[in-house]
């Protein structure tokens, strides 16, 4: 069966929501006269109930926006300015073609790619597009900005991004939700969790931050930023000395036991209390909860966020948290374990997708994409490489969401540099290209969607014709790579082929064509005889491969780049979690959701508050080595004291002064991934005097 089917003029099409969320939902796109009318989720399928956030449910206002990019656009302001005129397909193209070939005929690794996951698609992501950069031989891309220390913790411990399945919190008896807010960021889990509230399961919320999730929990445990692993270690210390233990599966399913055994009795719940400043009884508590639930006690669950591996000990903290469940069995039952992404249980094609082989032998350099502020602003040499030539952004805003902004904007404001933006908005990064090419957005192309808080594979079908002259991502990689002569016949792959591609025979196409989705056949409890797909087959609390990398093989707790109390000048300690009607920086322009959140905010505590002359609603300028901006200040309990949390991802130039809180971020890595220690930020705050003298 083709995909080039005609489009409804009336009717539904099933879809997949895009975003950058765990709930990967399915949609329904209602359509009249040609005209999407309404995106609602689909009620056949299971986790998505029929049921979408307040951000995807706007997305017929976001894509028919007043401020959509419908024509090519080339620069001719300075960059930043926005200033730009329409051009044609053709010419821009064209030019594009040939200052890309250029670059590219005396130093391919010039041209970087920059992309992430605007959409999470595997089509509209990585398929075309990393043909078309592997064909050239630019530079690779690590794409680290979100996920990637919590993702080689997994690794290291379970063998991949695995674990339970998500329907399964509802018959658990004890649910941490542990650094994340979701309510906001995972819906559909949220369902499953109340759910098990209603049936008498206690919910336990560990974050900094009093989120919209904690308040509907029995507790909160609002520990400091970056401590998350010697809270772990303490409640592993606790299950040590009271044996509440499965002593069975540690030895049948385990590595490293008596290793981590050792490590764990360092931690008592007093020193871990200093640590993380929470009271020594919360830590005895929940110990005490979660080892009541090993054999017969009913499953216990930990539903684990990406928010708490964005400090320096970041995948340490994830190896800890991820350890806990094999202390008393949990995994045994289908509704105990642990769930940070179930997306490496997906069988994804994605050689088969990319073709790295087309690199030919060739090895190019990786940048770091949340070092891309140095990486732009880097001279050259022998051991980075060429100077940066060319960025090719698409599915990513990165003036907005990389660390350091102050760098990131020098580095896109290069007269030198040649920058084509993909996109649908005129975003910060759009306003700083050469050129800007109109994407397409879900409701105007195919694609095919795993996920990483579910295990259902969904397609996305074109509900409406592509608005104006936009082009899906690959349509505009595949002109790209006619144009510059690059001819292998992979590059000219079509949707259909490429959805077909992007699972093999893993998956029943034929199932997506006519649902919509298809359920991966998997085991209810995947890991209750031990089977994990690490090399040794346990759960490794000791990773050899760790050691091989110079690392040490057991989780620890690590101190904050920039810990609590190392700065006098710089005493607060700041997050800066997303706004709930935003999505990193996706839907910030859509004005039905930026009324709701008003203006950018900084939650501030009312004893930091008070110590600083800072009233509600007043404007305060947060500031530190980096750099600062200025916004509105809401003082608050949702902060805990010494920590203020800053509220992204708000566009720059919507800001007060032009600036967002990435101003003040740090380019400064994890331990593991090599990703971007968001959450580990010294700041001060400070009345705004511009605001007093008015």
């Amino acid at each position: 069966m083709s995909l080039a089917l005609d489009l409804p003029r009336n009717g539904q099409v099933r879809g997949a929501c895009p975003h950058d969320c765990p709930d990967t939902c399915a949609l329904v796109t209602t359509v009249a006269d040609g005209v999407a009318t309404r995106v609602q989720g689909n009620a056949d399928h299971a986790h998505t109930g029929g049921v979408l956030c307040t951000k995807v449910s706007r997305y017929v206002e976001r894509s028919y926006h007043a401020e959509r990019l419908l024509q090519p656009l080339r620069r001719v302001g300075p960059k930043g300015s926005g200033r730009f005129e329409p051009v044609g397909w053709d010419e821009a193209l064209d030019d594009i073609a040939a200052r890309l070939s250029a670059i590219a005929a005396r130093a391919p690794e010039a041209v970087v790619p920059y992309s992430y996951a605007g959409t999470m698609g595997l089509v509209q992501g990585e398929s075309i597009a990393a043909r078309f950069f592997h064909t050239l031989g630019a530079s690779l891309l690590d794409r680290t900005i979100c996920a990637s220390a919590g993702a080689e913790g997994l690794t290291q411990t379970l063998g991949g991004k695995v674990g339970m399945k998500v329907e399964f919190f509802a018959e658990a008896k004890l649910i941490l939700v542990w650094g994340g807010n979701a309510i906001a960021s995972s819906l559909h889990f949220w369902r499953y969790a109340q759910e098990a509230k209603r049936r008498g399961a206690r919910l336990v919320c560990i974050d900094p931050r009093r989120t919209e999730t904690a308040d509907k929990c029995h507790e909160h445990i609002a520990l400091r930023p970056g401590t998350d692993a010697a809270l772990a270690l303490a409640l592993m210390h606790e299950l040590i000395v009271h044996d509440w233990l499965d002593h069975d599966y540690l030895r049948d399913h385990t590595l490293g036991w008596e290793q981590l055994r050792a490590r764990a009795l360092q931690w008592p719940p007093a020193r871990a209390a200093e640590v993380c400043g929470i009271p020594q009884e919360q830590i005895e508590r929940l110990a005490r909860d979660y080892g009541a639930c090993r054999g017969e006690g009913g499953p216990a669950a930990i539903r684990l966020n990406y928010g708490m591996q964005r400090a320096r000990g970041g995948g340490n903290a994830v190896r800890a948290v991820a350890s806990l469940p094999a202390l008393i069995g949990a995994w045994r039952h289908r509704a105990g374990g642990m769930l940070l992404s179930s997306s490496g249980q997906f069988p994804v094609q994605r050689a088969a997708l990319q073709r790295p082989d087309l690199l030919a032998g060739r090895r190019p350099r990786t940048i770091n994409m949340s070092t891309i502020g140095d990486a732009l602003l880097h001279p050259g040499d022998a051991a980075f490489g060429p100077r940066i030539e060319a960025v090719v952004v698409y599915n990513s805003n990165p003036v907005a969401v990389a660390p350091e902004s102050a760098k990131v904007v020098r580095g896109f404001a290069r007269e030198d540099l040649f920058t084509v933006v993909l996109e649908q908005f005129q975003t910060d990064t759009a306003d700083h290209a050469d050129y800007v090419l109109p994407a397409t957005t879900q409701l105007e192309h195919w694609d095919i969607h795993a996920a990483y808080g579910h295990t259902d594979v969904l397609l996305n079908r074109p509900a409406i014709a592509p608005l104006g002259e936009a082009r899906p991502n690959t349509a505009i990689f595949r002109a790209l790579a006619a144009r510059m002569g690059l001819t292998d016949p992979c590059l000219q792959d079509d949707d259909e082929t490429l959805s077909r591609q992007a699972f093999g025979d893993a998956v029943d196409f034929d199932a997506l064509l006519r649902d919509g989705f298809a359920t991966l056949a998997l085991p209810d409890a995947p890991f209750a005889q031990g089977n994990f797909p690490s090399p040794s087959g346990r759960c490794e609390f000791f990773s050899s491969r760790l050691v091989a990398q110079g690392l040490d093989g057991l989780p620890d707790h690590l101190p904050n780049h920039e810990a609590i109390g190392s700065s006098a000048d710089y005493p607060l300690a700041m997050i800066s979690p997303p706004a709930r009607n935003f999505l990193n920086s996706s839907f910030v322009n859509v004005t039905s959701l930026r009324a709701i959140e008003g203006e950018q905010l900084l939650e501030i505590h009312p004893v930091d508050a008070a110590a600083r002359g800072i009233e509600d609603g007043s404007t305060v300028r947060v500031f530190n080595g980096r750099g600062s901006y200025r916004c509105r200040a809401a003082v608050s309990t949702r902060a805990r004291e010494g920590v203020v949390n800053g509220l992204g991802i708000w566009w720059r130039k919507l800001g007060l002064d032009g600036r967002n809180v990435n101003e003040l971020t740090s380019q400064r890595l994890t331990d593991l991934g090599r990703a971007p220690t968001f959450y580990d930020c010294l700041v001060e705050v400070a009345a705004d005097s511009r605001a007093a003298a008015k």
